[in-house]
């Protein structure tokens, strides 16, 4: 087993990107396409970082690039990313204590 998707099993907690829905909202509001490699180009974030961002779930990327995904979509961070929190295991009772 590879060994992300064995963190992925594994993991309880996960940050989610938000980087499509803000591309795709861009573009709308723009009226025209946004590539990566613009976003690249305008954020100094590279090519390989913007695109793993956007396909891999709980990819971890350095606070610099989420400073400066933010300032290019003139977005907060809480329209960036969303913390998601996994449901716990069925033999932990619903009125568990973590």
């Amino acid at each position: 087993m590879a060994f992300d998707t064995f963190f992925y099993q594994k993991s309880r907690e996960m940050i989610r990107f938000h980087l499509k829905e803000l591309i795709a909202d861009k573009e709308f509001a723009e009226k025209r396409r946004i590539t990566i490699g613009e976003i690249a180009n305008e954020t100094g974030i590279n090519r390989m970082t913007l695109s793993k961002i956007i396909n891999h779930p709980g990819h971890s990327t350095v606070t610099d690039n989420i400073d400066k995904l933010c300032t290019y979509f003139d977005c907060s961070v809480e329209q960036l990313i969303t913390h998601i929190k996994e449901a716990s295991d069925e033999s932990e009772g619903p009125d568990s204590e973590k």
